[in-house]
């Protein structure tokens, strides 16, 4: 995904802040990363451009986009924290703990639970990257209605 759809410029003079060589060049580099990206991949594309950015820089600079929108970021269960450019509609993810499989499910899908969560608790949730952990279907035991695959053909 590409930082290219959002106005990030005017964004930033909107509310106040300066465009500086150093916030564009960390929004390239996790742009660059083409999705899931973790800090010290962004910190090494980072310093192959610019050596004198140091990892603080980044670091604060990530949650700075993150508050802008243009970034968003999960915990992907293994202790690592990933970014990636913020899409148009937000998504979200489910993460297997066994194999660390992960694919997206639809906003769609999880706005159906924020709405159900609003009108139960009357809450609203202001989440664009949401991310579930479970058992993916190949690593899912089998039910006792299901013949584990390894038995099928067995004598």
């Amino acid at each position: 995904m590409t930082h290219n759809h959002f106005d990030y410029v005017s964004l930033w003079h909107e509310r106040g802040f300066r465009v500086t060589p150093q916030r564009q060049l960390i929004l390239d580099a996790v742009c660059q990363g083409a999705g899931h990206t973790t800090l010290p991949e962004i910190y090494a594309r980072v310093q192959q451009m610019a050596p004198a950015i140091n990892l603080a820089t980044v670091y604060r600079t990530l949650d700075f986009l993150n508050e802008m929108g243009l970034v968003v970021s999960g915990d992907m269960g293994d202790g690592r924290t990933v970014y990636e450019i913020a899409g148009q509609e937000p998504h979200h993810h489910l993460v297997c703990r066994r194999c660390g499989g992960s694919e997206q499910i639809s906003h769609a899908t999880v706005q159906a639970l924020f709405d159900a969560i609003a009108g139960e608790q009357n809450f609203h949730i202001e989440m664009d990257h949401l991310v579930l952990f479970g058992t993916c279907q190949a690593c899912h035991p089998a039910s006792p209605h299901q013949t584990p695959a390894s038995a099928v053909g067995s004598p």
